[in-house]
């Protein structure tokens, strides 16, 4: 009997096939106790073990390239860290074996992600992988991991790791189904790049039968259970239709009566680009930038490291617009040369902004390398502040801009409510808005959006959060300024159309989602995408959001 589970949609398209779960963790290591003349040949175990996991992990981030690259490198560096493993080592002086050091190790430093903060939490399940795959190397039992299987199927898995995501076969794996995990999940984030459909926060998928017949939705979240024949043909129709009409699309985001909508790529260096400009993008609306200064958390890149990499980035899109978040580092990003140690919640401190105003030069320097990246140019540059707060956020950015000799617009990233509250405040210091929807759900709702159980409020179909953004559209209209949407929301086709209506003046996306969004505004009118607006804010709930301009938009 056809039954309907709902977790969050992270990846677009729709797959329909047989359940098949993820192998199982790895065991955890008998506590015994060595005698001392073997704990440095135990050491020389773990340091080998080590050193192998993070080689292999090198060489699937070489073969997957991309953002995956960009992932399991930095899983590489966690596996090699110099503190973690020192404490293997103490442990293992003390009587541990190898593997039990490595075990216990790795649990001490978990519990310090989890209570870190938002990004570092989210990356409890890369630590997990890495322990995992030195244990098993150090057991010498096989690497838990994807299913070996002739037939197609669909994966269901407590939560995936970025190394067994990035080398996920299409033609095999249909798509992915994890009880864990967020819309900013490695995960996710991996899923879209792959073009696999995706579905997690899905309590009890873990319960879902090996070989169970089931349809994932990765647009809606939706998954149906043993689906029946119409259900199933009614979701190969769809996914078909959308098939057709993503060939179809092509050229500049806009509405059907020519409501131009640019649809920019939210990007995390310079290899995120080759797949931008393939998807169409119109230019970049998000450009990362602590890909730079997560590299080494002691000390910030030189002013010519930096150089190179925004030229990287504004090089591939001349007469586009490119639009520079500078450093966002402090709570879930922290820097041991900027950030505080032993603030008691991060989270809510300095973060963004305001750890670069108290460190000018750190800012100063950004800016100045994104000065000289741009020079001889004809890309469009603007630079935003992440964590503006108020109208005197805005201008000390907007100042520290003019005294660097920047030639270029500066903005205001909203992502406390404050800011959406007050944005004709901050818009008489800065020329645009960026809107980054996770932070905005985030503060706004008090639900950590790495967080499983509080997925509902980290929706960015919720009317409250609607409402923040109407405002921030409305002042920009006011004051005649732009406002665009750099965050996840804006890779939700039906969604981008109600924020097109809400007054949005650019969408900005991870680059697989822009055909869905190009092909699916380009089917309605602005004064639909309005009304359609107009429906969603009246509701009361993300899914009555959601149904609401879903009907207005079929006609119904």
């Amino acid at each position: 009997m056809e039954t309907t589970l709902r977790g969050v949609g992270v990846s677009h398209g729709v797959a329909i096939g047989e359940v098949r779960h993820m192998g199982t963790a790895v065991l955890e290591p008998p506590a015994k106790q060595i005698p001392a003349e073997e704990a440095e040949r135990e050491q020389g175990r773990a340091r080998q073990a080590v050193e192998a996991v993070a080689a292999d992990l090198i060489a699937r981030g070489n073969l997957a390239g991309g953002e995956a690259q960009h992932v399991l490198e930095a899983q590489a560096m966690m596996a090699q860290d110099p503190e973690l493993m020192a404490d293997v080592e103490r442990r293992i002086a003390v009587g541990s074996t190898a593997e039990r050091g490595v075990y216990d190790a790795f649990a001490a430093y978990r519990a310090l992600l989890a209570n870190a903060g938002e990004y570092l939490a989210g990356r409890v399940a890369d630590l997990d992988d890495v322990r995992n795959r030195i244990v098993a190397r150090l057991l010498g039992v096989p690497m838990p991991g994807v299913p070996d299987s002739d037939e197609p199927y669909v994966l269901i898995a407590r939560d995936l790791a970025p190394a067994d995501t990035a080398l996920l076969d299409p033609a095999l794996v249909l798509g992915f189904v994890t009880e864990e995990g967020g819309p900013t999940s490695h995960s996710a984030i991996l899923a879209r790049a792959l073009g696999v459909p995706a579905v997690v926060a899905l309590p009890g998928a873990g319960e879902l039968a090996e070989g169970t017949v089931i349809a994932v939705d990765g647009s809606t979240g939706e998954i149906f259970v043993e689906p029946s024949a119409e259900k199933r043909t009614e979701m190969e129709s769809a996914a078909a239709a959308r098939k057709a009409a993503l060939s179809a699309s092509s050229g500049p985001g806009a509405t059907s009566d020519g409501h131009k909508v640019p649809l920019l790529a939210n990007v995390g260096g310079p290899g995120d680009v080759p797949a931008a400009v393939e998807a169409g993008a119109e230019g970049v609306g998000l450009f990362r930038t602590e890909f730079l200064f997560l590299d080494d958390s002691k000390q910030a890149p030189s002013e010519e490291k930096q150089v190179a990499a925004y030229r990287a980035v504004l090089e591939a899109f001349p007469e586009g617009r490119v639009v520079v978040r500078v450093l966002d580092a402090g709570a879930d990003k922290p820097l041991d040369f900027l950030t505080p140690a032993d603030e008691p919640n991060p989270a809510l401190g300095v973060r963004g902004l305001r750890s670069l105003l108290d460190h000018p030069d750190v800012l100063r320097t950004q800016l100045t390398a994104l000065s000289k990246a741009a020079q001889g140019l004809p890309v469009h540059l603007e630079v935003m502040a992440p964590m503006v707060a108020d109208r005197a956020d805005a201008k000390a950015f907007a100042d520290a801009c003019r005294e660097a000799g920047l030639q270029a617009k500066f903005g205001a990233m909203v992502e406390i409510p404050s800011a959406a509250l007050r944005a004709r405040s901050i818009l008489r210091e800065v020329e645009f808005l960026s809107l980054g929807t996770n932070d905005l759900a985030q503060y706004t709702f008090a639900a950590d959006r790495q967080v499983g159980a509080v997925s509902r409020l980290q929706d960015p179909w919720q009317p409250a959060l609607l409402d923040l953004v109407a405002l921030s559209a409305e002042a920009a209209m006011a004051e005649g300024k732009s406002c665009g949407v750099c965050g996840e929301a804006a890779s939700d086709p039906l969604l981008a159309c109600v924020l097109t209506g809400l007054g949005v003046t650019s969408l900005s996306m991870g680059a697989a989602s822009i055909p869905y969004v190009r092909a699916t505004l380009a089917k309605y009118t602005l004064a639909q995408c309005e009304r359609a607006a107009s429906a969603a804010r009246a509701a009361d709930s993300a899914e009555e959001a959601r149904v609401a301009a879903q009907v207005v938009l079929s006609g119904e």
